[in-house]
């Protein structure tokens, strides 16, 4: 999936250069890494990129812009892969999203940006619409792939199913990101089956799991057998 870069109004005069943009963003995460936030100035970043510290400005007000758009361009690299299954294209798409956040500078930088925001309303509202808001693709795209299946019931309402959207965002995002870097222990093949399979057929499902000879969701089951309550 290609980079996004930073979004501003229309302006004359010399165009944007893509490159400039990659060289700063990346500067800014390697500034993060080795220096930590509290540290990183425009100064220090526009050095390492080889620019003008005006040229900083001319595109982000400040640091704080800056550091957002450097980890967002990162999470643009996510992919939902077409495995066949939901429950494939789940277990996927967590294991790189777990591998991302191992990343050390995603992991300083996002970790950077969510402490910052919570005294700075404006960096909370441009880190929800330029990360959060704009990753929420692969989960619509993600049920519409299974609802073409038939893994999943169509969503007639418009509301309900953006606000069911929303729903399975936080929790897949909320999982991995405490798992990753609150807990710091690893999201492997295992972890991402049992929570995939908790994520798509609930709590009894996943504990039945467990059990000798028990299929998870997708899996065929004996003819006549009902499936657990919830599952799809």
């Amino acid at each position: 999936m290609p980079s996004r870069t930073p979004t501003e109004p229309a302006r004359s005069g010399r165009p944007r250069s893509a490159e400039a943009d990659a060289a700063i963003l990346e500067a800014t995460r390697e500034s993060l890494v080795d220096l930590g936030w509290s540290k990183l100035t425009m100064g220090d970043v526009a050095t390492r990129a080889g620019v003008a510290k005006t040229t900083l400005y001319r595109r982000w007000a400040g640091k704080n812009e800056l550091v957002v758009d450097a980890v967002a361009v990162l999470f643009d690299e996510l992919e939902l892969p077409d495995l066949g299954s939901l429950p494939a294209d789940v277990e996927a798409v967590v294991l790189q999203f777990a591998a991302l956040l191992e990343r050390p500078e995603t992991k300083t930088a996002l970790m950077a940006v969510v402490a910052e925001s919570t005294r700075d309303e404006a960096l909370r509202d441009r880190i929800r619409d330029s990360i959060v808001a704009r990753q929420k693709h692969l989960v619509l795209q993600g049920r519409e792939r299974a609802q073409l299946r038939g893994e999943l019931p169509a969503e007639p309402d418009a509301v309900v199913a953006a606000r069911t959207a929303d729903l399975i965002f936080d929790v897949i995002a909320g999982a991995v990101v405490h798992r990753t870097l609150v807990s710091a222990e690893p999201v492997d093949s295992d972890w991402a089956r049992r929570f995939t399979m908790l994520l798509l057929s609930g709590l009894g499902a996943e504990a039945a799991g467990r059990q000798p000879g028990a299929r998870g969701p997708g899996e065929s089951r004996p003819t006549g057998a009902q499936k657990p309550g919830g599952s799809v």
